[in-house]
């Protein structure tokens, strides 16, 4: 049996090809520049420099850097993203995670300490073609009636709680 030089083995042997449960994984130290396609899971240690697109869960370490566009099924963010989000499903954004750009996705989860600058559009439809396309618009309308009095102060804590306010 030969180590080296095996003729009967397959450059594109199906065995060595990515299966359900497999998780590709970018080092730490390691830079990938343009578009990035995972057809399963990928955890990002390393920085991706353009497009990075999967079709399973994207897992961004804490030392994990995206500089560009992020596209996938299901996102755990703990590293940086400087640049456009869309997750289908859910994303969460541990403590330690930082994005500067737009966020879409069905169902968002912030830890406490994660910072965000950015516009978001959350729900079934927030990965609609249009929202894709960069001409999703949203309406922010005044509130219809404002409860209380302007005594209430909530910037030292003094506000009145509701089951508390008469009507005058």
């Amino acid at each position: 049996m030969a180590l080296f030089g095996d003729e009967d083995a397959s450059v594109t042997d199906q065995s060595n090809l990515s299966s359900p449960g497999q998780v590709n994984m970018i080092g730490q130290g390691t830079v990938v520049e343009g578009t990035l396609h995972a057809e399963s899971d990928i955890r990002v240690s390393g920085r991706v420099e353009g497009t990075l697109r999967v079709d399973g869960k994207a897992m961004i370490a804490q030392e994990g850097v995206i500089d560009g566009e992020l596209t996938a099924a299901n996102a755990d963010v703990a590293g940086s993203i400087q640049g456009e989000v869309q997750v289908g499903e859910r994303l969460l954004l541990k403590s330690s995670a930082r994005i500067d750009g737009n966020i879409e996705t069905e169902r968002l989860v912030v830890e406490e300490g994660a910072l965000f600058t950015g516009e978001c559009r959350m729900g079934e439809d927030a990965a609609t073609d249009e929202a894709l396309d960069g001409n999703a618009s949203a309406d922010v309308n005044e509130p219809d009636e404002v409860i209380g009095d302007e005594a209430d102060d909530v910037s030292n804590g003094t506000a009145t709680p509701l089951e508390d306010q008469s009507e005058t």
